[in-house]
């Protein structure tokens, strides 16, 4: 239990740095603009929107997660026994009860999301509901409910903002010196051209190894941890090894927010984009289920 704890801590510590890279990223970004472009305002402008793009990813950064799934709230007379779950689950956990939502999936997923066990958000596809049994779902929910009492979901969550606008901006950078005029005149402007381009370039790398921060390890602690909770880990390998079989793609599946999933949308390896392969979040599926089942024996 002492290394769930500090593991818990240790994700909180993470979140606060991931603010700091984040801060220290655009703010570079800005300062290196303004004075390529000799125009102070766009250092302003960094520090406001580095200040905004925080307080946004912080406080709504788990709706903007569940626009992007398209998943929609559930209540006890819609479904009883995924509700009945999560209740009974949350209690054995120590936890609140969190909201639950189902996307609009016909393949086989779920994640967590919000700032904290208060405002926590459990999500399930249509497609885990129609082809998995209690046990296995009991499974998937347990894991779940464990990274939220990890704290492993606003680090998740957050990371999917940051990633975004830190991205968005660079484009908007790169974009800005082939197109726009009053750049600085003189010897050093091919010079400078160069950092920004370099700059530019370099952002959405170190954005996305902020999210690659959340390790792999966190999918092996809440698949522990979940097992635990159930006192059955092969409910949570069979749905795993469901999962994995499953070849439904996922219509919303995309490499930012690939990280929040029970499983990795691109696990179809024959589908899976040549960036995802460089910079995969989760644990090989085999591994997990083969540890899994290492507990029941």
């Amino acid at each position: 239990m002492a290394s769930i704890y500090s593991y818990k801590y240790s994700n909180i510590r993470k979140t606060w740095f991931m603010f700091i890279g984040f801060f220290i990223v655009i703010i570079g970004l800005g300062y290196a603009f303004s004075y390529l472009y000799g125009n102070p305002s766009i250092l302003y402008f960094a520090v406001i929107f580095t200040s905004v793009t925080s307080f946004i990813s912080y406080w709504y950064s788990d709706k903007i997660v569940l626009k992007i799934a398209r998943a929609v709230p559930v209540e006890m007379k819609n479904h009883p026994e995924l509700y009945r779950i999560v209740e009974n689950l949350s209690i054995t956990a120590g936890l609140p009860m969190p909201k639950i939502y189902v996307a609009p999936e016909a393949a086989l997923n779920a994640f967590a999301t919000g700032r904290n066990p208060k405002n926590s958000v459990v999500v399930v596809t249509e497609g885990l509901l129609q082809k998995l049994n209690r046990t296995e779902l009991e499974g998937v929910i347990a894991h779940e409910l464990s990274h939220i009492g990890n704290r492993d979901m606003l680090l998740g969550t957050v990371a999917v903002i940051l990633v975004g606008f830190i991205s968005l901006l660079s484009d908007f950078f790169m974009r800005s010196m082939f197109w726009g005029g009053n750049r600085k005149r003189g010897e050093g402007n091919a010079y400078l051209i160069i950092i920004g381009l370099v700059l530019s370039i370099l952002a959405p790398l170190a954005a996305t190894l902020i999210r690659l921060a959340i390790s792999r390890r966190r999918e092996s602690l809440a698949d522990a941890s979940g097992a635990l909770l159930t006192r059955y880990p092969e409910g949570l390998a069979n749905a795993l090894q469901k999962i994995a079989d499953d070849t439904t793609p996922m219509t919303r599946a995309n490499n930012t927010t690939s990280h929040l999933w029970l499983e990795d949308p691109f696990h179809d390896q024959k589908k899976t984009p040549l960036f995802h392969k460089l910079f995969m979040t989760h644990p090989p599926t085999e591994d997990r289920i083969r540890a899994l089942r290492e507990m029941s024996v």
